[in-house]
Formats: C-alpha cells, sequence, structure tokens
C-alpha cells in the first residue's frame, strides 16, 4: 500500500489487533474463562473491521480515483477481487 492519508492509523490499529490476538494467546494458555476469551476475539474482530474499511476508503479516495481517471481496468478488477475476500 502507498502512504496514504491514513497510513499511519492503519498501523496503529493492526499493531492494537496483533496486542489482543496475543492477549487471547495467553488467555487460552493460562486457561482463562472463554467467555473472557471470546470478548477478547471479538475486540480483536472489531479492529480488523476498522482497519479494512480506513484502507478501502485511503485507496478509494486515491488509487481507485487515479484509476479511473486513467481507464485502469486491470486496477479496478483487483479491488473488487479484494472486496469480494474481504467481504
Amino acid at each position: 500500500m502507498e502512504k496514504h492519508e491514513h497510513t499511519r492509523a492503519a498501523v496503529n490499529r493492526v499493531a492494537r489487533a496483533a496486542g489482543h490476538l496475543l492477549a487471547v494467546k495467553g488467555m487460552l494458555e493460562d486457561g482463562r474463562d472463554c467467555t473472557e476469551v471470546l470478548i477478547q476475539l471479538s475486540a480483536v474482530r472489531a479492529e480488523i473491521v476498522n482497519v479494512s474499511k480506513l484502507i478501502l476508503k485511503d485507496h478509494l479516495a486515491h488509487c481507485v480515483v487515479d484509476a479511473v481517471r486513467q481507464r485502469d481496468e486491470e486496477a479496478i478488477a483487483r479491488l473488487m477481487g479484494a472486496v469480494d475476500k474481504l467481504l
């Protein structure tokens, strides 16, 4: 991904998700209550969804706008494939 407006925020969100995931690993190793583990997993999922939205918005605002202007059908097809996998 090129540097976009929200790159720093995306990196921070990924770091936060990684921290939550490491916490889940530790909780599982420690035999913590399943409901606590599920709550942490929910936090990981939410952070991944949020960072995905942020990256998609940046991509649409920059790369896709340029691709449409240049009639770059390959770039648009790559985006559509990525969205299919994301959703």
